[in-house]
């Protein structure tokens, strides 16, 4: 009997410990967990420490409210010029909502994830295959906006989605390859032909600022020779002018004419001498009294003068 009692109790207490199991339950940070009582919608447990009526309450869906990341798997786009594009991303959303999320869609992934790829083929389909490359983050925008007027109502919000690869075929490949190359090409003859001209101009402005500073320097030359040649003049002119009024001044002074008159003679004799050493005739004046009337003739010069 008290062998019987004993095992009523150990099963007694077997039952509670269940019972207070599955009353308790406890919730970890940015978690959720949607109770369902017979079957329907109940309650939202909150991060903690809940209880619940054992047997009666259940855990339908379990959330994990964090930020998740979600790879979209590849697809083939077609672009505007009717090229193949193989594109694949990354998607980031959070569930706002743990209700939404477990009865707004059957599977909130599989929504998020055809709605993303279905709007990327469509908007990829309005652009060309050069602007897909430049335009991602434009494209990321639109996909986001897309989802984010569908998704409020599975209790999710899309944080953002990331192009992670643009695949284009191997023939888009060669061909872009091919015109990267070109370009490349391209470039670096017009920076030579450029270079070269550069240089054409460089030698040229060269040649000109040589021929203008030679020819600078001739008509400087020029210059300081006229300059020399007048100031020689000049000093010559003056010179004579010097000498003409010193002969001007003996002149007059007392003897003058007299030394005048000796001076004509004798250059008017020594005239005669030279011409008789150029050759071998004798050569003596047909009148000797020229001589006279040649020095009377220069005083008479001399004396106008003084008058």
């Amino acid at each position: 009997m008290f062998l019987g009692s004993g095992i009523v109790t150990l099963a007694l207490f077997v039952v509670v410990v269940i019972v207070i199991a599955k009353a308790i339950r406890v919730v970890p940070q940015q978690h959720a967990l949607v109770i369902e009582r017979w079957g329907r919608f109940h309650a939202v447990l909150a991060p903690g420490l809940n209880f619940v009526v054992p047997f009666v309450d259940r855990v339908a869906y379990k959330h994990d409210l964090r930020e998740i990341p979600f790879d979209v798997p590849s697809q083939i786009c077609i672009t505007k010029d009717n090229t193949q594009l193989q594109v694949d991303g990354i998607l980031y959303f959070q569930v706002t909502d743990p209700k939404l999320a477990s009865y707004g869609s059957s599977n909130f992934m599989v929504a998020i994830t055809q709605l993303a790829q279905t709007t990327l083929r469509s908007v990829i389909g309005r652009m060309e295959l050069d602007r897909t490359f430049e335009e991602r983050d434009h494209i990321n925008g639109l996909v986001v906006a897309a989802l984010d007027q569908a998704a409020p109502n599975w209790g999710v919000k899309v944080l953002r989605y990331e192009i992670k690869d643009l695949t284009p075929p191997k023939e888009i490949l060669h061909a872009m390859q091919a015109q990267i190359t070109a370009e490349r090409e391209k470039r670096a003859v017009i920076a030579t032909s450029e270079g070269r001209q550069q240089e054409q101009i460089n030698l040229a402005a060269g040649a000109r600022a040589a021929a203008i500073a030679q020819s600078e320097g001739v008509k400087q030359a020029e210059i300081n020779t006229a300059q020399g040649q007048a100031a020689a003049i000049l000093s010559i002119a003056e010179a004579n002018a010097t000498a003409i009024r010193q002969v001007a001044a003996a002149i007059v002074s007392p003897g003058g004419v007299n030394a005048v008159n000796l001076k004509v003679a004798e250059q008017y004799v020594a005239a005669f001498a030279n011409l008789a050493k150029t050759n071998n005739t004798l050569i003596v004046p047909s009148n000797l009294s020229d001589l006279a009337g040649l020095v009377a003739t220069a005083t008479t010069v001399f004396k106008a003068q003084e008058k």
